[in-house]
């Protein structure tokens, strides 16, 4: 096997760096963050950070940056309180990456790309239409992350939309069915299936 020390990693150039750490912790959920301005403009950006923090309250958190430039994402969920999380699925990935280019908060990615948005529920953040997996939150706290100024954003699940055909009838949601996508590194995106679902681990059993 290769071997990179800590040593060698920090002497790699930094495209090649980026690329190997990013890519060795595994794949990663592909997720649009839209959000809308008091304004009314639209923003939606794709993170790869999406994470489950819990199902009794519903809570999941995405990673952002640091703030020390510009993050459109995090001021519009700040002013409104409110974002969604969409799924990206294999037909917009050109579109759904494009998301990650460094636009003013005065324009909209949605008109930079073929990616709609739609509004359900009166919720005041917009969906991405055509998402297989929808999800309404409603921002609940936030915690920096002191070694590298990263904050872990927290959200309340206020509510969730997916397609029937990936809804089991014991709630699993079998990601597969719509085409949802993974991240392999920075810009790699998979089309993951589904080999099998085990049962709940017993001990000696």
């Amino acid at each position: 096997m290769k071997h990179f020390s800590n040593n060698a990693i920090d002497q790699l150039e930094k495209l090649h760096r980026i690329n190997l750490i990013n890519s060795c912790t595994g794949y990663k959920s592909a997720n649009l963050i839209a959000t809308r301005s008091k304004d009314g403009i639209e923003n939606v950006a794709i993170f790869s950070s999406v994470l489950h923090l819990g199902s009794n309250p519903p809570l999941l958190g995405f990673i952002l940056r640091p703030t020390t430039v510009s993050r459109n994402t995090y001021d519009n969920l700040k002013k409104t309180g409110v974002f969604t999380v969409n799924h990206v699925h294999k037909d917009i990935i050109k579109d759904a990456h494009h998301t990650s280019a460094k636009y003013d908060g005065s324009i909209s990615e949605f008109d930079k790309t073929q990616l709609v948005s739609e509004y359900k529920e009166k919720f005041f953040a917009p969906f991405v239409t055509g998402s297989p997996v929808q999800i309404a939150c409603e921002y609940v706290n936030e915690y920096c992350i002191k070694e590298n100024e990263c904050l872990l954003i927290i959200g309340k699940i206020k509510h969730l939309f997916c397609k029937e055909a990936m809804l089991q009838d014991d709630g699993f949601i079998q990601l597969d069915k719509g085409n949802t996508l993974a991240i392999n590194g920075l810009d790699g995106y998979t089309l993951p299936s589904l080999l099998q679902r085990e049962t709940y681990a017993r001990p000696n059993d």
